[in-house]
């Protein structure tokens, strides 16, 4: 009989992916966000999959109330020492969900869900319902997707899957009289190889407004 290792689990893939290196992203916000959301009246806001916290700081630096919300425990560990180290630790909570099972009770101002995508098993579609139905009347849903891998990859290292502006729209399904799509937009960003070999990739960003 063959045996068919079981397939790992996402706490542990995460909880692994962080404790690799001391620091994974670079600690700013992403581009989208402060795009997006810079001109927002800030209020309370949710941070889906918000790893070391740069998006979370950046929004309480602005006067947000942010939960915060990762499934791995050393992500969070390192998103609460870059707030309290950047003054805003007591305007930002942090809690750990593996989202798809849990998720953060409340409706909030801005919902920001930005590249939650997994190698391992992730009801995308499914959290982004919820997440949708997190944003309080009034409040906005923030989403940002690769859209492509980068041109210098030959062959992808998992078979993802990544959806389209009007896929996105389509699965989440939301209903044109209480939602308003502002941003539906691809962008090209440089992409560059642990090699050094220079590229781009698609990323495609939504911005929907709760009327």
């Amino acid at each position: 009989m063959t045996h068919t290792p079981a397939p790992e689990q996402p706490a542990d893939f995460w909880e692994g992916f962080y404790r690799k290196d001391d620091r994974v992203w670079s600690g700013r916000p992403n581009p989208s966000l402060v795009r997006e959301a810079g001109e927002l009246t800030p209020g309370t806001a949710l941070d889906l999959g918000c790893g070391e916290g740069a998006d979370a700081v950046w929004l309480a630096a602005r006067g947000w109330r942010v939960t915060a919300v990762d499934i791995a425990d050393t992500a969070l560990e390192r998103a609460a020492r870059h707030a309290a180290d950047a003054g805003v630790g007591e305007r930002i909570a942090w809690e750990r969900h593996e989202l798809g099972h849990t998720f953060p009770d409340g409706t909030f101002d801005l919902v920001c869900a930005h590249y939650l995508q997994s190698p391992v098993d992730l009801d995308l579609y499914g959290i982004l319902r919820r997440a949708a139905a997190a944003v309080a009347p009034g409040g906005t849903l923030l989403i940002t997707l690769h859209g492509t891998w980068p041109t210098w990859m030959a062959e992808p290292p998992f078979h993802g899957e990544f959806p389209t502006l009007d896929g996105l729209l389509a699965e989440l399904a939301l209903p044109d009289e209480t939602w308003t799509v502002v941003t539906a937009r691809a962008d090209r960003k440089p992409s560059t190889s642990p090699e050094g070999v220079e590229g781009h990739r698609e990323d495609n960003v939504w911005r929907l407004r709760r009327t």
